[in-house]
């Protein structure tokens, strides 16, 4: 027997009066296929209110009318009205969060009872043979791919269109960040639109424009990549991703400098600091640079930002302390690393006694740890408290 040829309508080969039959059928096989797509798909089984219920009867309803106008006539599988039924079915899967893997699956549980259903109508109108099998399960196989497709599209453009809309509603929330001095309702409204409800500490990284699409896929929902023309600006919201190394890890090799973890009011500044870091480092970085790695040499540079981040990390372990406690840790702290030490001089400069001073240094051991020894951080201690910025 020589095989037919396989064409975009494999329903004109089936006979016309299989339509009548069918029709007969139509009611019955209708509430069949709707009540066998919403039990039998997994995916279905927690979405099925009345609402749901209505929808799907309604697209099985359009789908078996249709597929009978098609017996018998070279048609093409889906004319506008309905291939647009099919293509809201898939949109409305993308809303409700549901893959396409659920539609997918009822509309092959549809296939199976179509098929079913038009094997015993195709026997009540002539005798059944292998090529009558072949041309009718070719018909709906045909048939179920374009309603197949018509939703997978509409399940794809619905996902770009949202897709575009957190794009949209995420550069808002980095518009306004960026710029500073936006009232803090307008900022928190932004941030929940955007999905970062919780907005707090944000750190910025500023790469070459190059490396932004490549951000993109690699921080994900956690972070917003803006692109400048000369450069690009990643805001990551702090977390996980924002370990040292983790992004240490994440850009490599793309010339990045990590501006310092700060509160969101601060953002403007610490895009400022990432900017001039890089240029601390001369030419473009293969690995990081993390502006705290730089605070001091910007701060004596002139830079009243890097003095004051400089300054609320240095100091940070005494934070916590009652006003007059601090106030008095520091100015011991200020006389002893101009005096080397020296307990004496420290007590007469302080106008207090020795003991005093012993007692004092050994409170500002326990709160600053090893960090009293290193040349580095006294340096940087003695830079803040000598620029005024200690009260």
């Amino acid at each position: 027997m020589q095989a037919a040829a396989v064409t975009a309508t494999p329903w004109r080969r089936l006979p016309p009066e299989l339509t009548g039959a069918m029709r007969a059928r139509l009611p019955a096989m209708a509430a069949a296929v709707a009540a066998a797509v919403t039990d039998l798909t997994p995916g279905f089984a927690g979405a099925a209110d009345a609402k749901f219920r209505a929808d799907v009867r309604t697209a099985v309803d359009v789908a078996l009318s249709h597929f009978l106008d098609l017996i018998g006539t070279a048609d093409p599988a889906l004319p506008p009205g309905v291939r647009q039924v099919f293509v809201a079915l898939g949109a409305a899967e993308a809303r409700e969060q549901r893959g396409p893997e659920s539609l997918l699956a009822a509309l092959r549980v549809a296939s199976r009872l179509l098929l079913r259903q038009l094997g015993e109508a195709l026997a009540e109108v002539r005798p059944l043979d292998v090529a009558a099998l072949v041309d009718a399960a070719d018909a709906v196989t045909g048939y179920v791919d374009e309603l197949a497709a018509a939703s997978t599209e509409g399940f794809a453009r619905q996902v770009r269109e949202q897709s575009g809309e957190g794009d949209r509603l995420r550069r808002r929330l980095a518009d306004v960040l960026l710029a500073g001095g936006t009232a803090p309702p307008v900022v928190t409204a932004a941030a929940y639109r955007a999905g970062w409800p919780d907005l707090d500490i944000v750190v910025p990284v500023v790469l070459p424009a190059r490396h932004a699409r490549d951000a993109r896929f690699r921080f994900g929902a956690d972070g917003i990549v803006v692109e400048r023309g000369r450069d690009a600006v990643v805001l990551v919201r702090a977390g996980a991703r924002t370990r040292r190394s983790e992004l240490a890890d994440t850009l490599r090799g793309r010339g990045a400098a990590v501006g310092p973890a700060l509160p969101w009011q601060q953002l403007p500044q610490a895009v400022r600091l990432a900017e001039l870091a890089a240029t601390v480092v001369g030419a473009e970085p293969v690995d990081v640079v993390f502006v705290e790695d730089h605070l001091t040499a910007l701060a004596i540079g002139g830079q009243p930002d890097a003095l004051t981040v400089l300054t609320a990390r240095r100091l940070a372990p005494l934070a916590a302390l009652p006003v007059d406690q601090r106030a008095e840790l520091l100015r011991t702290l200020h006389s002893w690393l101009r005096h080397w030490g020296a307990r004496r001089a420290v007590a007469a400069e302080l106008f207090v006694h020795p003991q005093t001073v012993s007692y004092r240094v050994k409170r500002l051991r326990e709160l600053l740890g090893d960090d009293l020894d290193d040349p580095d951080r006294r340096f940087e201690w003695l830079l803040v408290m000598a620029a005024g910025e200690v009260a």
